[in-house]
C-alpha cells in the first residue's frame, strides 16, 4: 500500500476530545490521528486538580508517553503505532517547534499539504467545529461509544400483550429480557431468569392501594407498581428508573430503600450522591463539610423525606403523629442516609449499601463506568433521571451516561430498567410537563 492510499483518512483531535475521553485515540480505526501542539499545550493547561478533566488530561498524557516512550526524535516523522487495526499516530507542529499550532490552522495546512487525504476536525467544542465547516474543513463530533440516534429508542422494560395471547409462550420470544414486565389487560408479570436461559412470567407483588405497603407508601399507579418491585428485589443489583419530574422516581426508591435499610437490615445504610450541576447561575464556594456542601443539592431528599417521616412518626404511637413526633422520625431517617460527593466516590469500594445515584443523566459514561464499578458485595445501585433534562453542555440525551448504562445493562439478568411516564404531582405540573 502506498504511502499517499494509505493517509487517505486522517482525523485531527481538539484538546476537548481527549479531556471528554483520553481513550480517544485508539477509537478511529484505520485512520491516522495528528495532534497539534496546541492539544499538547492543552493538556498541560487541564491537568491541575482534581476534577474529571484533569484526571483525562493526565490519563491522556500517559498514553502518549507510553507510545513516545523509546522513540527516537527523527522517527516522528514517520508516525506512532497505536495498535493493530489502527493508524499512525503524527504531531503537527509550525516550523521552528517555537509556538503551538492551533487546531483550525493546522487542519488547513494538513488539508494543503496533503490534497489526497480526507482530513476531518474531532472536536466537542460545537464553536470550533463551526469555525472549521466556515473555513471548507469536514468536522465531527466525538462520542466514545456508539451513538443512539433517537433516545426514544430505549427500551422502556414493559411490552403490553394482547388479549389471545399467552405469557409463558411471549417470554420466549427475541426481545423479552429478563426482569423486564408483561403488561395485559389489569394482569402483570416480570419475566425471572432460569438456569435455561430463557425466561419465566412470574406475578408481580402488588403495592398498589389494596397491596403491600412500603414504609407506608403505596403505588399510585401502575408503573409506580412495577417500579417497586424492582427495587424491593435483592437479586436486582441494578435499577435505573427514567422519567420527567413527578412521576416518583425519587420518593419510591427511598422508601424501598429505608424499608430494606431500618425493617430487614438488609443495608447497612442509604448511599445518596449526584452531579452537581446548576441550572441557573452558580452560587459559588459552599462552606462545611462534603456532607453539608452536598444538602443545597439534595432539595429532592429533603422534599421526599419530610412526607417519607410521617408513615414513620406513626409507626411511633399516639406521639408520633405529633410534630414533634414527625421532626423526631425525620431525624431518625436522616441518620441512616449518607450523602456524597462523586468527587470523592473514585477508590471506593461500597459493601452492603443501597446506594442512590440522582440525576444520573448529567453523568458522563466514564463517570457512570467509575460509579458503578465502587459496587461491593451486598449493595444495590439505583440510577433516577431524565434524559430530557440534561443541565450540561457536554452531554446530549443519546450521549449521556444514562443511556450509556440503560444499553450496556439492559441484557444483565440482574439488573432491572424502567421508564416511568405517568406523573403524580399536581395537575399544575402535569399541564407544565406537556406545553413547556
Amino acid at each position: 500500500m502506498s504511502d499517499s492510499s494509505r493517509h487517505r483518512r486522517a482525523c485531527l483531535l481538539d484538546t476537548s476530545v481527549l479531556l471528554h475521553d483520553p481513550a480517544a485515540l485508539f477509537r478511529f480505526t484505520d485512520q491516522d490521528i495528528y495532534l497539534p501542539l496546541a492539544v499538547l499545550h492543552g493538556l498541560d493547561a487541564a491537568r491541575h486538580g482534581n476534577s474529571e478533566q484533569a484526571r483525562n488530561a493526565l490519563q491522556a498524557a500517559r498514553f502518549l508517553d507510553e507510545r513516545l516512550a523509546g522513540v527516537a526524535p527523527r522517527d516522528l516523522e514517520r508516525g506512532l503505532a497505536l495498535g493493530d487495526g489502527l493508524g499512525r499516530l503524527y504531531f503537527l507542529t509550525d516550523g521552528d517547534m517555537q509556538a503551538p499550532v492551533s487546531v483550525l490552522i493546522a487542519a488547513q495546512a494538513l488539508a494543503h499539504s496533503h490534497p489526497d487525504m480526507h482530513v476531518t476536525v474531532v472536536a466537542r467544542d460545537i464553536n470550533l467545529r463551526i469555525q472549521a465547516n466556515v473555513l471548507g474543513l469536514n468536522a465531527i463530533d466525538h462520542e466514545s461509544e456508539a451513538r443512539l440516534d433517537d433516545p426514544d429508542l430505549l427500551a422502556t422494560g414493559m411490552h403490553t400483550l394482547t388479549d389471545d395471547q399467552d405469557p409463558l409462550l411471549a417470554a420466549t420470544e427475541p426481545g423479552y429480557l429478563a426482569n423486564e414486565f408483561l403488561l395485559q389487560g389489569t394482569a402483570a408479570w416480570r419475566l425471572r431468569p432460569t438456569d435455561t436461559g430463557f425466561c419465566t412470567p412470574e406475578p408481580v407483588t402488588d403495592y398498589g392501594v389494596e397491596g403491600e405497603s412500603v414504609w407506608g407508601i403505596h403505588a399510585r399507579n401502575r408503573q409506580q407498581d412495577l417500579a417497586l418491585n424492582l427495587l424491593m428485589d435483592p437479586s436486582v443489583d441494578l435499577v435505573t428508573l427514567l422519567g420527567p419530574a413527578g412521576t416518583g422516581k425519587t420518593l419510591l426508591t427511598l422508601a424501598a430503600g429505608l424499608t430494606q435499610t431500618l425493617e430487614s437490615q438488609r443495608y447497612e445504610e442509604i448511599l445518596m450522591t449526584r452531579a452537581t450541576v446548576a441550572i441557573g447561575e452558580d452560587i459559588g464556594y459552599l462552606p462545611g463539610s462534603e456532607e453539608e456542601k452536598m444538602t443545597p443539592w439534595m432539595g429532592a431528599l429533603m422534599d421526599n423525606l419530610e412526607i417519607l417521616s410521617a408513615p414513620a412518626a406513626g409507626a411511633m404511637g399516639a406521639a408520633g403523629g405529633s410534630r414533634w413526633g414527625q421532626a423526631a422520625s425525620q431525624d431518625l431517617l436522616q441518620s441512616r442516609i449518607r450523602i456524597r460527593s462523586l468527587n470523592f466516590m473514585r477508590g471506593r469500594t461500597l459493601l452492603n449499601r443501597f446506594m442512590v445515584l440522582d440525576e444520573a443523566q448529567n453523568l458522563t459514561p466514564q463517570q457512570m463506568r467509575t460509579l458503578i464499578t465502587r459496587a461491593g458485595p451486598g449493595t444495590k445501585i439505583v440510577c433516577l433521571g431524565n434524559i430530557a433534562q440534561i443541565d450540561t453542555p457536554w452531554l446530549t440525551p443519546s450521549t449521556s451516561g444514562l443511556t450509556y448504562l440503560v444499553r450496556r445493562f439492559r441484557d444483565w439478568p440482574h439488573g432491572g430498567h424502567l421508564t416511568l411516564s405517568r406523573g403524580e404531582r399536581s395537575r399544575l405540573a402535569a399541564y407544565a410537563s406537556d406545553v413547556l
